[in-house]
């Protein structure tokens, strides 16, 4: 499948619609059973891919649906961490989990979701895993002799997972690491993380990191210049980062350290109910390319969909497009 110029792509999640929330609650207070939960969770998929074809999106995901949240998806499958599955009474909450001895290799099931989710679009499928700097962020280590050792273990036991992806058809797989913005001294060995995680797997590599998004709020403020130069030494092939809600003054720094890697820019806010008009978008997509050219520039939400209504989602997704049409016709792509 040919890539465009200026691609547009969702960072992953889509919105929650509140009926599937009421459903996983009563999955947890043990008034749905797994069957039927997971025929919602099929059909509010099958919905959110078919929102992001109609908006004219390239590359779509399943919409993030069948996740509580980014770790508990992982914490649950990651063979040898230790779940209290009683610890939570409201499905974005996190499990209590705990890593008590070294994690054996084992199949996470992320292939099954990825078939599904290829099997209903005619786009290009995106697959998105939680990295391991926040993974160990949120599960307790009991085990290991450092958050990094811990980490590396946990890359070398999901890379064959990426690796199985890929078999599968796989062409693009993201790893988020919202957790960085909070620990920027970490970089350096998150970076190594990734390397190992991402380590033979032949697919376009995208590395996400942003401010947070819980609840539709930012967890932490600053400059994306604590990332380099440690970044620079990741082997991806898109850092996907945040600029609408911040500004697009830190797209200088592509300027500055020249990175091997392309640039995803965030240019719709995720935490506004306020629809960006698509020449809003075209004038943040033109700034950046005085700092980073087409060829190296796709698009995206600033981060995932998953707080805004399903109508506003939709509304900024096609303002997204659009915007990036625009420019795409200017640059002749």
């Amino acid at each position: 499948m040919e890539r465009v110029m200026l691609e547009t792509a969702v960072v992953g999640s889509y919105s929650m619609p509140a009926w599937l929330e009421r459903a996983k609650n009563d999955f947890l207070l043990r008034r749905l059973s797994r069957h039927d939960l997971d025929e919602m969770h099929d059909a509010a998929v099958k919905a959110a891919i078919k929102d992001q074809e109609v908006a004219g999106v390239d590359v779509v995901s399943d919409g993030e649906l069948r996740r509580d949240n980014m770790i508990d998806y992982f914490a649950t499958r990651l063979p040898g961490v230790d779940v209290d599955y009683r610890s939570k009474k409201f499905y974005y909450d996190y499990y209590d989990a705990v890593a008590r001895r070294k994690l054996p290799i084992a199949p996470l099931g992320l292939v099954d979701d990825f078939r599904f989710l290829a099997r209903f679009t005619a786009r290009r499928p995106k697959v998105s895993v939680t990295g391991p700097h926040s993974l160990v962020k949120r599960i307790r280590n009991e085990h290991y002799p450092s958050e990094d050792a811990f980490a590396l273990d946990i890359a070398r036991l999901m890379n064959l997972e990426l690796k199985e992806l890929v078999r599968a058809g796989a062409t693009d797989i993201q790893v988020d690491e919202p957790y960085y913005s909070g620990f920027p001294e970490d970089v350096a060995w998150g970076v190594k993380a990734v390397n190992a995680l991402v380590d033979g797997v032949a697919a376009r590599i995208i590395l996400h990191v942003c401010y947070g998004n819980r609840y539709g709020k930012p967890s932490w403020e600053g400059s994306y210049r604590y990332l380099f130069p440690a970044i620079l030494g990741a082997r991806i092939d898109v850092l996907m980062l945040e600029f609408a809600r911040r500004g697009p003054d830190d797209v200088a720094l592509f300027r500055e350290f020249a990175p091997p890697f392309a640039l995803g820019l965030g240019v719709v806010d995720v935490k506004t109910h306020d629809v960006e008009p698509p020449a809003m978008v075209a004038e943040r997509i033109r700034q950046a390319l005085a700092v980073v050219p087409a060829a190296r520039l796709s698009v995206n939400p600033d981060c995932g969909l998953l707080h805004l209504p399903r109508d506003l989602a939709f509304a900024k997704l096609e303002a997204m497009v659009e915007g990036a049409s625009q420019v795409r016709r200017e640059v002749g792509g």
